[in-house]
């Protein structure tokens, strides 16, 4: 490179002199200050006539011609690079490797594993985010996968260490031993590093108050410094997923307590959960709705959208769909790495339309308290049945608005949808999608509340599904996952505050929160906060349009 110059990586704005040489030919490189790329190469800035944008094009964005600098995200936002190059007078605006660059900075993902169904949730889903990026155990990639190698894809969920080796931005932490053993133990010991999986000597024995007070209180400025010094190791604006349980005492009570701590560090970066919900006639502890009611109030200012699964939808999934009568955790576990690698693989995988993380905050939640999203996925089917079945795009859109496709037991025909996004991956094509999109509406399969357009959000990624060796679901060429924010997942917490109230109506098994610290008026504040958050979701669904009609009235 000739001539370098070094751009702050948080500079917003490009200026034109910088991308473009004298002579209007050669592009100057630029080297990010955090990670030492080199974003320009020379030869790829070539402006015709020294104009920036054509009149059609100033139009759209804004920026008139004679300004000396264009901000990179109105470029991205507005305008692909191969559509700059339909035009005549200008071959190319802005270096692809430049905005490529910037979208890299933006997408790193760090994940924090906490529990039991946290930690063994993250063995499924790494194991299969490997599978995808063609990673072995030991975290290496074989020398002729390297050289075949042209994007950074990984680099949203993986290091990539000096010696070539990929360590996952990911954090395991249980209260107790034996779940974090079984990672350090199993066949991708090799691929975490080491400080990354914590635990502690005892657990919190299903009691939200020994994970939240006691027990927890010993490991919480362990796992805080583990994420500091992950966070320093990224060089953009960072997402957190968070992946626990409701019911258990480390899910519900270590998570509350890491979440707050967080959102004073944190603040600004996005919060994602992905949990176990507690099913309607499963359950793995007797104090499930304390936990989970508890759990809620605590973080429902912290989280900024979290995706539920209950485990009772997943086996009637499994049994129904896959004809496997006995699910283990490990086929359940399985089926949610899917659902969440599809939720990312717009951060990691080119596409028509990608979608990144807070733009799943922006299209899903309405109001900061309602952000718990009903999650579907298609196709879930058996290498047997796949060989019969078509499964084109409109009929994997439309099992996804069936209750027998949803995680969470509940039925989304007796709600209103506030918002619904369709992530698709594999071989899909606009037409496709639009099409099964307008058969639906069609056939008013989806109700909309009243103060919410009819929109459907679409994101389109090019990787199909990746399935695990060995494992039940079948290899498909295309699949969906559906993330609804629907009233009625109220549904669900109805049944929950029911069973807390049965079970607090005779202050039963209160007395072992009490004992670790906690006092018992917590538990009619958090049953309060979950009335109020029913409340909520029966106040979106009713017709406000006359209100705000008459209330525009009297502006104007």
């Amino acid at each position: 490179m000739e001539n370098s110059e070094n751009i702050p990586a948080d500079d917003g704005h490009v200026d034109l002199s910088t991308l473009v040489s004298e002579d209007g030919k050669n592009a100057k490189s630029v080297l990010c200050q955090r990670c030492g790329s080199k974003v320009l190469c020379p030869g790829m800035a070539v402006l015709a006539e020294k104009e920036l944008f054509l009149p059609s094009m100033r139009k759209k964005t804004g920026i008139t011609q004679g300004e000396g600098t264009v901000d990179g995200d109105t470029l991205t936002s507005h305008w692909l690079v191969d559509d700059m190059y339909t035009f005549e007078r200008l071959e190319l605006a802005i270096p692809v490797c430049f905005i490529h660059h910037v979208c890299v900075l933006q997408s790193e993902c760090i994940s924090i594993h906490i529990g039991q169904a946290g930690v063994q949730i993250g063995n499924s889903c790494w194991e299969l985010y490997c599978l995808e990026h063609g990673i072995q155990a030991d975290g290496t990639i074989p020398g002729e996968a390297v050289a075949g190698r042209s994007d950074d894809s990984s680099k949203t969920f993986f290091i990539e260490t000096q010696a070539g080796k990929h360590v996952p931005r990911a954090i395991f932490v249980d209260l107790e031993p034996t779940v974090v053993d079984e990672v350090r133990n199993g066949s991708y010991r090799r691929l975490y590093h080491p400080d990354h999986l914590i635990s502690g000597k005892e657990d919190a024995a299903n009691n939200y108050a020994r994970g939240h007070y006691t027990v927890g209180t010993e490991l919480i400025d362990v796992v805080l410094e583990r994420i500091r010094k992950l966070t320093e190791q990224t060089c953009g604006r960072q997402a957190f997923m968070i992946f626990r349980s409701f019911g258990g005492g480390t899910g519900s009570g270590f998570t509350s307590l890491l979440m707050e701590r967080m959102s004073v560090e944190y603040s600004r970066k996005s919060k994602l959960e992905f949990s176990i919900y507690p099913a309607p006639q499963v359950s793995t502890a007797v104090v499930e709705p304390y936990n989970s009611i508890l759990t809620t109030h605590s973080t429902l200012e912290h989280s900024d959208c979290a995706f539920m699964v209950d485990n009772e939808a997943i086996y009637d999934i499994y049994q129904r769909n896959l004809d496997v009568e006995r699910p283990t955790y490990t086929n359940l576990n399985r089926l949610v790495a899917q659902i969440v690698s599809s939720i990312t693989a717009s951060l990691r995988f080119d596409g028509a339309l990608n979608v990144d993380l807070t733009e799943f905050q922006t299209n899903l939640v309405p109001y900061p308290r309602i952000h718990f999203p009903l999650v579907a996925y298609a196709p879930i089917i058996s290498a047997e049945k796949a060989y019969h079945e078509q499964m084109n795009v409109a009929e994997i859109t439309n099992s996804c608005f069936h209750p027998a496709n949803q995680m969470v037991k509940c039925d989304p025909r007796h709600g209103k949808y506030m918002a619904c996004c369709l992530l698709y991956r594999g071989d899909v094509v606009h037409k496709d999608v639009n099409d099964a999109i307008s058969s639906i509406k069609t056939k008013r399969i989806v109700q909309f509340v009243d103060w919410c357009p009819t929109g459907f959000k679409v994101g389109m990624n090019y990787q199909p599904p990746t399935t695990v060796p060995g494992g039940d679901l079948a290899k498909v060429q295309r699949a969906v996952c559906m993330l609804s924010n629907t009233t009625a997942i109220a549904e669900a917490w109805a049944r929950l505050d029911h069973k807390f109230d049965l079970m607090f109506a005779k202050r039963a098994f209160v007395h072992w929160y009490v004992g670790e610290g906690m006092e018992e008026g917590e538990f009619a504040e958090a049953r309060e906060d979950l009335a109020a958050l029913e409340k909520d979701y029966e106040e979106v669904a009713t017709d406000f349009v006359e209100y705000e009609r008459e209330e525009g009235e009297e502006e104007y």
